[in-house]
């Protein structure tokens, strides 16, 4: 990994669930361990060094599929630059709690990226 790449990596996957209760089931016998984090509206697995989360009905971003978060260094540089290349922004960047950044961008073929950076 290259000082222009460090850091930038998958490691948090957000899953789109219609009941919560019965797919955190589902997700802890799959890892293996309890969640890390469970309230009303995430519940998040942490298995080997990746954060798996479920968020009920696709949360506030309407998720239809899992999306994949870049954790990057600096948020809205990146942002400027997917745009840059052709991506469309679909939900700009957010504080969602704990200072940790989210933004989601779509390429042209309709993927859904996320990008995160934690402060």
């Amino acid at each position: 990994m290259n000082d222009a790449t460090a850091g930038n990596m998958i490691k948090t996957v957000l899953h789109p669930v219609s009941d919560l209760a019965k797919a955190k089931e589902v997700y802890a016998a799959l890892a293996g361990v309890a969640p890390q984090t469970d309230s009303s509206f995430y519940v998040g697995f942490e298995v080997g060094g990746q954060q798996i989360g479920l968020v009920p009905g696709g949360g506030p971003q309407a998720m239809a599929a899992p999306v994949a978060y870049w954790h990057v260094p600096d948020i809205e540089a990146r942002l400027a630059a997917v745009v840059a290349a052709g991506a469309t922004v679909s939900d700009p960047v957010r504080d969602v709690g704990g200072g940790r950044l989210v933004a989601t961008v779509t390429d042209p073929d309709g993927n859904v990226l996320g990008l995160l950076q934690d402060s």
